[in-house]
């Protein structure tokens, strides 16, 4: 399991196994949101067996299943309240780490209206290109 941090006390990474949140206690987080769907992969079969391995380890576990590229105002604001009311640090995981990174940098915008240069230089070092969501971050209201 690699990570890759988007700020201080917030990582990502791509599919986790039930196995590996030992690992993510292991390296110290303390909250992991989980932004894949039910049934989206074969390493993905529903979120149920990661809810409660998590709380048998002592983990927040928190679940927002997102499309690719489909996020709700809703969703964002589920990760955002989880950024700020969840114990750190965290690991947000899907498929890839994506979507954990596009609903960062639109949970960043909505809570701190943080500058998009901050937020795509933050997703490039880890790996991802926010490009395609700039009209969206832009648009994103406090």
């Amino acid at each position: 399991m690699q990570t890759q941090p988007l700020e201080t006390d917030v990582e990502i990474t791509s599919a986790l196994t039930v196995d590996e949140l030992e690992q993510v206690k292991a390296k110290g987080f303390k909250t992991v949101i989980c932004n894949c769907k039910p049934g989206e992969s074969a390493e993905f079969p529903g979120e149920e067996v990661y809810r409660l391995k998590a709380a048998d380890i002592g983990l927040q576990w928190v679940h927002i299943p997102v499309t690719p590229g489909d996020y709700s105002q809703a969703d964002i604001t589920a990760f955002a309240v989880a950024l700020q009311q969840l114990p750190k640090p965290i690991l947000a995981f899907c498929r890839t780490g994506k979507r954990a990174t596009h609903l960062w940098a639109y949970a960043k915008r909505q809570m701190e209206h943080c500058e998009l240069a901050e937020l795509f230089t933050a997703a490039k070092e880890a790996g991802f290109d926010l490009e395609e969501h700039r009209q969206g971050l832009e648009d994103q209201q406090t």
